[in-house]
């Protein structure tokens, strides 16, 4: 795939880096990496290497649109590597929705392709100014998932199609598709994905790394491309609880210009700290029962999973939940009265030259490109948001959402079984890649939604493999648990019993 910026060549100053580099990126996984060595220059340009290796050639990946070249990321790490910082030129890879001065930031669609803003959301300036080097730009899918009813997760018309790093033939889930395989296949050391139902918490599962999705209005939202005002957020994508921990405590925080964010710094925490010995000993913890859509497999990863719990002296108290019909349907109503109302907003303050500035905009546009927009599947989300515009309908759809997930869901069920927080499958193995008949989800499983709705804290750390196909396990909780949520997560990571494999960077095969 061809890159948004040409790569330069090394320096010849960067032969004598001090550990050696991915030369045959094949043969070295980024488990290699000695964790003393994250920020330095030779590891930023390593990452980089991999990412020609594996990204622009076979077998292809395409999680990456965009990024430095070698001899930028090892100058840019090298210096913040000697600086006090939190990060100390750590490489973070950033999902293409949210705005950094050097790219266009495209949502995946041609029609924001020249939408460079020159401006770097607060969440980067606080990634920046934490020492975190912006490596580059992830693929995702297209506007969100929020196009069609038939998309495929992973595909944007910039970027093309994501492949799973653990089977290359497989789906990455959306929308944070390229965030979760760039981490999965040792891209750099952690990236930043946007979550508005599960596109935080699905790709990082299927791809064997840790999500996080924090509660609403931690993390800035100025200068990301918007979906939904009550449900939106960017969180962290990591190979582990202590590594996500870190780079939220980087980019959190209030932002006078995102009024959901204003009670932000008040719960900001080093959320890294108390990780390494958090223990579950005594803690009630809420097993969501029946969650994990009648397929066999899965319900047996998840019972070991259940059994590490244990065996980390939690107390395992069973919870029933049935979602709530009325839920999705008040929370579809808001989507689409939210997106209409500020994906315009967004287009209209842009200060690019771009060819849309409404929703009525990106529709025309999209016809008139269809053969590039439109091939694989349509814009029917898009025309129903149009037409969403009843705004009491759009309050009353708002306040039920919120009493189902909140009062009536999340808090109802921790305060009713007495337990500190939710434990659920995440969702089901990665299905394989369908262009033409659309994604293929297994339903009935895990309860991410509910947190979504919510706006709650949900995290999922991999728990084991279906036939080589990673699964996560969700820990879910209240407003403003973030910590309490990584604690108890970094205490499974620990306690956990399973094998999670390395991707094959091959296409799926059964197991003999």
């Amino acid at each position: 795939m061809q890159r948004l910026f040409p790569l330069a060549l090394a320096a010849s100053s960067l032969a004598t880096a001090v550990i050696p580099s991915f030369a045959h990126a094949q043969d070295r996984s980024f488990a290699q990496i000695e964790p003393a060595a994250e920020g330095s220059g030779a590891v930023a340009r390593d990452y980089v290497m991999r990412i020609e290796r594996l990204d622009d050639d076979e077998p292809a990946i395409g999680a990456v649109v965009a990024h430095l070249s070698q001899y930028d990321a090892f100058r840019t790490a090298a210096s913040l590597n000697q600086s006090n910082t939190m990060l100390r030129g750590r490489t973070v890879l950033v999902k293409d929705n949210i705005e950094t001065r050097e790219w266009p930031t495209t949502a995946g669609s041609l029609a924001l392709a020249d939408n460079t803003t020159g401006r770097d959301a607060p969440l980067i300036a606080n990634l920046r100014a934490n020492g975190g080097v912006v490596l580059g730009k992830t693929n995702l899918s297209e506007w969100a998932n929020f196009r069609s009813s038939n998309s495929t997760s992973g595909w944007s018309a910039v970027g093309g199609i994501t492949r799973n790093p653990h089977a290359v033939d497989r789906n990455t889930c959306g929308s944070s598709s390229g965030s979760g395989a760039a981490v999965a296949a040792g891209f750099a050391w952690a990236a930043i994905g946007t979550e508005t139902d599960g596109s935080i918490t699905c790709p990082a599962s299927v791809n064997g790394v840790v999500g996080f999705k924090p509660t609403v209005g931690l993390v800035s939202r100025t200068h990301v491309v918007p979906l939904s005002a009550s449900q939106d957020t960017a969180g962290p994508m990591a190979r582990s609880v202590s590594d996500a921990a870190m780079l939220l405590t980087a980019i959190a925080g209030s932002d006078p210009a995102d009024a959901a964010t204003a009670d932000a710094d008040d719960h900001v925490t080093d959320f890294a700290a108390g990780l390494a010995d958090a223990s579950l000993a005594g803690v009630r913890v809420g097993v969501v029962r029946g969650r994990y859509g009648g397929l066999e497999p899965l319900g047996a990863v998840w019972e070991q999973a259940l059994d590490d719990l244990r065996r980390a002296g939690a107390e395992l108290v069973d919870v029933e939940y049935s979602p709530a019909g009325a839920m999705g349907e008040a929370e579809y109503t808001v989507l689409l009265f939210e997106f209409r109302r500020d994906i315009e907003t967004y287009l209209q303050g842009s200060p690019a030259d771009i060819p849309a500035r409404s929703l009525d905009g990106l529709i025309a546009f999209n016809e008139a490109n269809a053969d590039r927009e439109l091939r694989w599947f349509g814009q029917d989300i898009f025309e129903q948001a149009l037409r969403t515009t009843d705004a009491e309908a759009y309050r009353e759809a708002l306040s039920t959402a919120r009493r189902l997930s909140r009062d009536e869901g999340i808090d109802a069920l921790l305060a009713q079984n007495d337990v500190a927080f939710l434990v659920a499958p995440t969702g089901g193995p990665a299905w394989p890649i369908d262009l033409v008949l659309g994604d293929n989800y297994t339903g009935g499983i895990g309860i991410g939604s509910l947190a979504a709705v919510a706006g709650y804290p949900h995290l999922t750390v991999p728990m084991g493999a279906v036939e080589g196909l990673p699964v996560g396990i969700s820990f879910i909780g209240s407003q403003w648990d973030d910590h309490a949520i990584l604690k108890a997560g970094a205490a499974y990571e620990r306690a956990r019993s399973t094998q999670i494999p390395e991707p094959s960077l091959a296409p799926w095969q059964a197991t003999p």
